[in-house]
């Protein structure tokens, strides 16, 4: 007997879709953003915090449109910088305003700010 037998763990993964298995699914896959980009516009500010240190704050994108931890990723690895999601605001620490927006841009998002 092995160890998940008659568990949801011991079948292999199916597509929520098609219910295929996921070797044999034809779906295509999901793009990234659901709400194209050009038709979004994102509201960049630096904000101060404790300590006096500054934070680059990207607003205005919809959750249910995006995957934000997606873009948060691609910002942080342009920037050179930490950040995080506070529910649906970008934040990238230090003053980044001019690179979060050159990526934004590359991206194909409008740019406030």
């Amino acid at each position: 007997m092995r160890l998940f037998e008659g568990t949801p763990f011991d079948r292999p993964p199916r597509c929520e879709k098609c219910e295929q298995l996921e070797a044999e699914c034809v779906c295509p896959p999901e793009p990234a953003f659901r709400i194209p980009p050009e038709q979004q516009t994102a509201k960049l500010s630096v904000e101060k915090r404790k300590k006096g240190k500054r934070v680059t704050v990207v607003r205005g994108l919809p959750v249910e449109g995006n995957d934000l931890p997606d873009l948060l990723k691609q910002l942080k690895d342009r920037c050179g910088a930490g950040g995080t999601l506070k529910e649906e605001e970008l934040e990238i620490q230090g003053e980044q305003l001019d690179r979060a927006r050159e990526t934004l841009l590359q991206l194909g998002f409008k740019v406030k700010g």
